[in-house]
């Protein structure tokens, strides 16, 4: 058999939702996997996974294979197994669906092995992604399992659900992706005596898909793969930037050339940055010149990027948006997604309040459309670069301000904000919001919340709480509640499974 797993925290597994979807019902009880290790199955894939995943029911378990496509015939090898389904390699596509698949549009040799993109033959990837947002919201609602606050779980009707915005697509589809982490592992001991130039053992690349090791991104593979027809004989990451690709091959030299100095594994930044020696000009709205890119290898080095004519600094170890290209347009979004369609129906908002606002994207960017900005974060290196930001750009000291907030009292700084005429967006990380927060948020009460996201499924349950718990609090007196407005799509992370995702709640009387 292959080997068991066991259940880790399954119930707050991304993958966990779309394979109990597919079986319809969770089982009690643990059964054994029908699969032996290292059997090779011919399965018909019924849906991606929110990771991009293939997922294809075999009887009552679901098998979980990459680079495969909705409808396509495919062979596949098992490696492990866990509740209720197992995971394999793709052996070979046997029977394509042309609808959704044209290899002609791989751009890179090492896609198949690389766990960097999974969509890069599929046709019609914004589509796709308009697709699942619904699909997840859903998923998660349904399975009543995140429980993020006391008593509370993320009921969210699917009338409560609107129709899906046409998902919005990245100016760039390739040489977008402006980071990216590169690593090594240390010399093994046993191979510290071969001092070859080059040792076979030393991959410098990034991770396998399904596996521990690293992949070579000088090794030239085959063309022959049972899979896959690659086309291109580019030694780059064809999602980087030019300039993280030129820098990568010096970059790689010097590892080789002092490997054997080296006695950790290392992960390496490359971020594409404005040189910080050119003037910074607010007023130029025209592209910026490939020749005042470099590449920031340090991550304590301050990391330079303009969005359209504003500019941020922040370090290199700090988060920003990996895809520039599409920065304006979603900005843009929010903006207009903050402020209601008839401006005659409600007050518009005067004031706006940035959870997690990092450097300031959304703060700074939006500023002239408020009578008072905050953003408020947790990190004070955060703090820093914002303020900073803030005086790069030649902000009035009383416009826009950016204050550390404490954990169990993060909107004490904005106390003073009218709530029916304050906007909040909210921006966390992967893992969403925690309960502590989403009890403050509720109970500050803004109008308008704007909440962006990079995880579809923590978004879903975030907002379904949100929803819930501001409907159920109304009590004898019903007064207002949270309705999801909207749902779109943002194309930020072209050839991957990933999709940003941006809902609009407004704060109504309930009749």
């Amino acid at each position: 058999m292959a080997s068991i797993r066991p259940r880790r925290a399954i119930e707050d597994d991304v993958l966990w939702h779309d394979v109990r979807a597919l079986l319809g019902r969770v089982d009690a009880v643990q059964r054994e996997s029908p699969f032996r290790f290292r059997q090779e199955i011919e399965v018909t894939v019924d849906r991606l996974s929110a990771t991009g995943n293939a997922l294809a029911l075999h009887s009552s378990w679901v098998v979980v294979a990459p680079f495969a496509l909705p409808g396509e015939r495919i062979r596949v090898r098992v490696y492990r197994s866990a509740h209720l389904h197992s995971f394999a390699d793709l052996v070979a596509v046997v029977a394509p669906n042309p609808e959704l698949r044209d290899d002609r549009r791989v751009q890179c040799r090492y896609f198949g092995r690389c766990s960097g993109c999974q969509y890069q033959p599929a046709r019609d990837q914004a589509r796709r992604r308009r697709q699942r947002i619904p699909e997840l919201f859903k998923q998660v609602v349904e399975s009543r399992a995140s429980l993020v606050l006391a008593n509370t779980s993320p009921d969210l009707p699917p009338s409560a659900l609107p129709t899906v915005l046409p998902t919005i697509g990245s100016p760039k589809q390739y040489h977008y992706r402006t980071k990216i982490t590169p690593h090594h592992e240390a010399p093994p001991k046993k191979a510290r005596a071969d001092r070859s130039i080059k040792p076979d053992w030393l991959k410098i690349g990034f991770n396998e898909v399904g596996k521990k090791s690293v992949i070579d991104i000088e090794v030239r593979r085959s063309s022959s793969s049972p899979a896959f027809s690659l086309f291109t004989s580019r030694q780059e990451c064809p999602i980087a930037t030019p300039v993280l690709n030129k820098a990568l091959g010096p970059i790689r030299e010097n590892i080789i050339q002092n490997i054997w100095s080296r006695k950790k594994g290392v992960s390496l930044l490359l971020r594409d940055s404005l040189d910080r020696s050119t003037p910074i000009d607010t007023t130029d709205t025209a592209p910026d010149d490939p020749a005042q890119h470099i590449c920031i290898t340090d991550h304590k080095e301050t990391v330079r990027e303009r969005v359209g004519n504003t500019y941020f600094e922040f370090p290199g170890h700090a988060f920003f948006q990996n895809n520039n290209a599409i920065l304006v347009p979603l900005t843009d979004y929010v903006r207009d997604a903050i402020f209601p369609v008839d401006p005659g129906a409600t007050t518009p908002p005067t004031h706006l309040v940035d959870a997690y606002c990092g450097s300031g994207l959304f703060s700074i960017l939006l500023s002239p459309h408020f009578n008072t900005v905050a953003g408020i974060e947790l990190a004070t290196d955060a703090i820093r670069a914002a303020n900073a930001n803030a005086q790069l750009n030649h902000l009035p000291p009383d416009k826009c301000t950016f204050l550390a907030g404490d954990a169990s009292h993060i909107f004490a700084t904005v106390h003073a904000f009218p709530r029916d005429t304050t906007a909040v967006i909210v921006d966390p990380p992967r893992k969403g919001c925690d309960a502590k927060f989403l009890e403050q948020l509720l109970a500050f009460g803004a109008g308008t919340i704007v909440y962006v996201s990079c995880n579809v499924h923590t978004q879903a349950r975030d907002v379904g709480v949100i929803v819930s718990r501001s409907e159920a609090e109304q009590g004898t007196q019903p007064r207002k509640k949270y309705v999801l407005e909207s749902l779109r799509g943002f194309d930020l992370f072209p050839q991957t499974a990933h999709v940003e995702s941006v809902a609009v709640l407004r704060l109504e009387k309930v009749d």
